[in-house]
């Protein structure tokens, strides 16, 4: 059967008005979305992500995990060869010990050198003693000279007993002032020691640090993303041997125009339905707001006609449910974050939250 070329024209334009009224029955009776009190940008779950790296330099010498394992804070998950950290630990303990040594032999030094002091005031007493003895004899014999009873020449004798004497007590007193400034230099020497001692121990603490160190151990729960090096390679201060995310820090990054990010307060809430599970709605709270507009990013789009300009929002998601879930959280997955601008606004049925702590 053949149509005319008016038919044709007829049946063309009856189909153009079939459409045109499914498209007013379908608009129609659409859902409108939550309302005005509500507003929604698309995103991806991110995570912080954390390198875990060497603090020096050295060979790997195994790693324990692989991608995707989950770890938890503390757990061990390479090791770096400590073989030159070992000895280095073997030499600063011998040193150590070295220089306690010394410092008991100064702390005995110490000891001896106020045994003489100890001496040389015995010593000072006994000049003293001597001193005054030869006073008094001096005394008698220069009352006898004056009677003529005692010769001069014993008189010269008992004056030169006395200044004998007396140089006695100056040198005996030397002695002691000798003895005593040997004690003080003990005293430093012994202090000196004792710093040698303390350095010794620091060096041991430090080589100690570093060989804890060189066990690179996960700084939280998380979840192993990339193995960036191998056993056996040879890393610089600061080269990176894994790549973890933190599973306890998940959010979702999103963009809002202007004219409603103004409505939105850190602490507000949001909700996050996910494209690959859209029957959870997730709650998160808003923890960033932007306080300057950008350009919107290539990958955003809006629900309505894209705008130039933007402002960055994070959503968090709750650190309990985030624990509670661990093994299915998954970074990267798109979705869309529904964010309440009116306080006194009720969420809908088909965003109201279903997942719980």
């Amino acid at each position: 059967m053949k149509f005319s070329s008016q038919n044709k024209t007829l049946i063309i334009i009856l189909m153009l008005v079939v459409v045109a009224i499914g498209g007013y029955f379908w608009y129609s009776t659409r859902d409108q979305g939550p309302g005005d009190g509500f507003i929604s940008g698309n995103g991806r779950l991110e995570a912080t992500e954390i390198d875990i790296s060497t603090k020096l330099a050295g060979r790997i010498d195994d790693i324990l995990v692989n991608e995707g394992d989950f770890v938890t804070t503390g757990q061990p998950l390479a090791h770096m060869q400590i073989q030159v950290l070992e000895a280095q630990h073997a030499e600063a303990t011998a040193q150590y010990y070295q220089a306690v040594n010394a410092e008991e032999s100064a702390k005995a030094q110490i000891k001896l050198k106020e045994s003489d002091v100890l001496a040389a005031q015995a010593v000072v007493v006994q000049r003293e003693s001597e001193l005054d003895a030869a006073q008094k004899r001096l005394a008698r014999s220069e009352t006898l000279a004056k009677t003529q009873a005692l010769s001069y020449q014993q008189l010269d004798d008992d004056r030169a007993s006395v200044k004998s004497a007396e140089a006695a007590v100056l040198a005996a007193k030397a002695q002691v002032a000798a003895a005593e400034a040997a004690v003080d230099a003990a005293k430093a020497q012994a202090v000196g020691a004792a710093s040698t001692v303390k350095a010794a121990q620091a060096t041991i603490d430090r080589v100690q640090a570093d060989i804890e160190d060189s066990q690179l151990i996960a700084p939280r729960d998380g979840r192993i993303q990339y193995r960036v090096s191998q056993p056996g390679e040879v890393l610089g201060a600061g080269g990176k041997v894994l790549n973890m995310v933190d599973l306890s820090d998940v959010y979702m990054t999103f963009f809002l125009p202007e004219v409603a990010v103004g409505k939105v307060s850190i602490g507000g809430e949001a909700h996050i339905i996910l494209d690959a599970a859209p029957q959870y709605v997730i709650p998160a709270k808003i923890t960033f707001v932007a306080s300057t507009a950008q350009f919107t990013p290539k990958t955003v789009e809006t629900a309505s006609e894209r705008q130039k300009l933007m402002f960055r929002v994070k959503a968090q998601i709750d650190k309990e449910l985030l624990q509670k879930h661990l093994e299915l959280v998954k970074t990267g997955l798109p979705g869309v974050a529904w964010v309440k601008l009116d306080p006194d606004a009720e969420w809908p049925a088909n965003l109201a939250v279903n997942v719980s702590l």
